[in-house]
């Protein structure tokens, strides 16, 4: 952020210790917020952090400039707070609320709205001692305890009259709101007909939250398909061909996503391999695609030196490769194809079915491309190049005709999914895996 809004020389005297607002920061913040409200009905401001932080003190004297400027009929304060309980006490603890409402005062900012946010329900007269010390009134104090699932918290915010509490205080006229969505949302996640066994073969498992994209993507085709999502995550390091069987049977459909470098490769080319083999539905993203081509091609068509020029410049089949207009780019962030990409679907084809479209657009994040002087011998034996780029220079998405659903693709879907539109692919893996599913129990 800083890089951003400060030059080099007032950046060092600020973040050297100097503690007053920087007049022209919070003027260059408040511009661009201003800026990027242009044709907006409603701007939702974000504020991160924790009040009394120094890194906020440019971004909190902003919102109070924009506040006093546009009045309090436009503009409110919506603060979120924590609420921790003490174990040893038995008890939840008001006062950090307190003090951060507390300094936010002293700079000028008096929260309209607080929401609390604890592990457990907050009583109400909890909540009425918070209002009282706050200076906030009790109605405009909202419980926003953990739920099992984020989705759930907009019915939750409805319940306690939130969003009808902004819209007054702003003057907006509008309808009654129609949570249908949002309630089917979560009919579907307590009362599912069904779950399904996701695994996922990755690099980074250790990382809790490394994969989460994918996971939320999940979630969502779980609810389009009304069934429990049951994830679980290998590690890639760990596979090989001889245990592969012991570590992806369980499934009924698996993901191989995206990472860089050269470690779990193999493993993930072996479970590609066996997902293959066994008519597992499978999805590829990104390197999971480019591991399923290789894969492919050492596997059917015996090209046993099939690598991927990230891992192995020297192989003499080069089924993944830097396309000779990047091969004179030293910068490695010059290479990267980043960024939305349209792509033409092919018609008859596990793409399309998702899709319902021939045209569609993706987001990138990747380095190497599959190498076009093995597409005819890679149809040849059975795969289908369901998404190329509008010009057929570029295999964007690549599936198998004899499999009941295998789907590779060079863009990340995960990044455009939602919990009221599912991405397609994701929605259509666990269509697939729910099918597996019933016809193994048969």
């Amino acid at each position: 952020v800083y890089d951003a809004v400060l030059s080099k020389e007032r950046r060092g005297d600020y973040l050297g210790g100097t503690v007053q607002v920087v007049p022209h920061v919070t003027d260059q913040i408040r511009d661009n917020i201003y800026k990027a409200s242009v044709g907006s009905d409603i701007a939702i401001i974000e504020v991160g952090g924790t009040v009394g932080d120094i890194e906020g003190q440019p971004f909190l004297e902003s919102i109070r400039q924009i506040h006093f400027e546009l009045g309090s009929a436009n503009a409110l304060y919506v603060h979120l707070t924590l609420v921790p309980y003490i174990g040893a006490a038995k008890e939840l603890k008001t006062k950090p609320t307190q003090h951060s409402v507390k300094e936010l005062r002293a700079m000028g900012i008096q929260p309209d709205l607080l929401c609390l946010r604890a592990d457990r329900v907050i009583p109400s007269d909890l909540r009425k001692k918070i209002a009282l010390t706050c200076n906030v009134k009790e109605e405009c104090v909202f419980d926003v305890h953990d739920a099992d699932s984020i989705y759930k918290v907009p019915v939750m915010l409805h319940e306690q009259n939130l969003d009808q509490i902004i819209v007054d205080r702003l003057n907006i006229w509008t309808g009654a709101p129609d949570l249908t969505g949002w309630r089917n949302i979560v009919e579907a996640l307590d009362a599912p007909n069904d779950s399904v066994k996701i695994g996922i073969v990755g690099k980074y498992v250790d990382v809790y939250d490394a994969y989460k994209s994918i996971n939320e993507s999940l979630i969502h085709a779980g609810i389009a398909n009304r069934a429990k999502i049951e994830v679980e995550f290998i590690d890639s390091v760990d596979i090989n061909k001889s245990n592969a069987k012991e570590y992806l049977s369980g499934f009924h459909g698996v993901i191989v996503p995206g990472g860089f470098g050269n470690r779990g490769v193999e493993g993930k080319v072996c479970s590609i391999e066996y997902l293959r083999n066994e008519k597992i539905p499978f999805l590829g993203i990104c390197l999971g695609m480019q591991l399923a081509a290789v894969e492919f091609a050492r596997n059917k068509l015996g090209l046993e030196s099939a690598n991927s020029f990230e891992f192995d410049e020297k192989s003499s089949d080069m089924i993944i490769h830097l396309m000779d207009e990047q091969k004179n780019i030293t910068d490695k962030g010059g290479t990267m194809r980043l960024g939305a990409y349209p792509c033409k679907v092919a018609e008859a084809s596990k793409a399309w079915s998702a899709y319902k479209s021939s045209s569609i657009s993706e987001r990138h994040r990747h380095r190497y491309e599959f190498n076009n002087s093995y597409r005819a011998k890679f149809e040849e034996h059975g795969v289908i190049f369901s998404g190329v780029s509008p010009d057929e220079s570029l295999v964007e998405i690549m599936e198998i005709k004899d499999h009941p659903w295998f789907v590779a693709c060079q863009f990340h879907p995960e990044l455009k999914s939602g919990p009221m539109n599912p991405h397609p692919l994701f929605r259509d893996l666990v269509a697939a895996a729910l099918k597996n599913k019933n016809q193994k129990s048969k």
